[in-house]
Parts: structure tokens; sequence; C-alpha cells
């Protein structure tokens, strides 16, 4: 399969409202936040038991999603927290509707 024509997500996870977050890129956002709730996608999200799905983008592609995936994670936390809160106020899981 052609990597570029597969698309991507860019998406950043939580353990609660305004507490650690993760960013994270992946081209199958159901399956890599399921890994992640099972402590099995990053040793970063099992340690600090990041469950909640709060923010993810679709991209064209997946060269596109790591593009922006390193661009956030150069963000100040305040403008992430300010980019999670725009889409999704309440810090509410997100992940009951990808499935």
């Amino acid at each position: 399969m052609d990597r570029e024509k597969h698309g991507g997500w860019t998406y950043i996870m939580a353990d609660r409202y305004r507490g650690t977050i993760y960013v994270g890129v992946t081209s199958d956002l159901s399956a890599r936040v399921s890994r992640h709730r099972s402590g099995k996608g990053s040793d970063f999200c099992a340690r600090y038991e990041l469950k909640r799905l709060v923010w993810a983008e679709s991209f064209a592609s997946i060269e596109e999603a790591i593009t922006f995936e390193k661009r956030l994670k150069r963000w100040r936390r305040d403008w992430k927290l300010d980019l999670i809160e725009k889409a999704n106020p309440d810090w509410a899981d997100l992940y009951d509707h990808l499935i």
C-alpha cells in the first residue's frame, strides 16, 4: 500500500481535564487509541495513564500528519490546551465517537 495515499491522524491523549497530555500520530486512530487505553500504545501514555482522546485531526497523507505532529510538539503547553478547548471544551473522551 502506498503510504502517501493512506492518510493519517495527529491526536492528543490526556489523563484528565488540563492534566498530562501526549501528542501522537497514526494512520489508524481507533486502533491506536485502543492500544493506548490498554496500556500498550506508548510507554509515556502507560506511565501516566493517559486514556482519554481529547483532540484529533485527520490529514490526507500520513506525511502531513507527521509534519503537523512535529510542529504541535514544539508548541507551548497553553497553545495546545487552547487547541483542545476550542474543539472539546469539556475535554470529553472522543474515543466513543470512533467506534
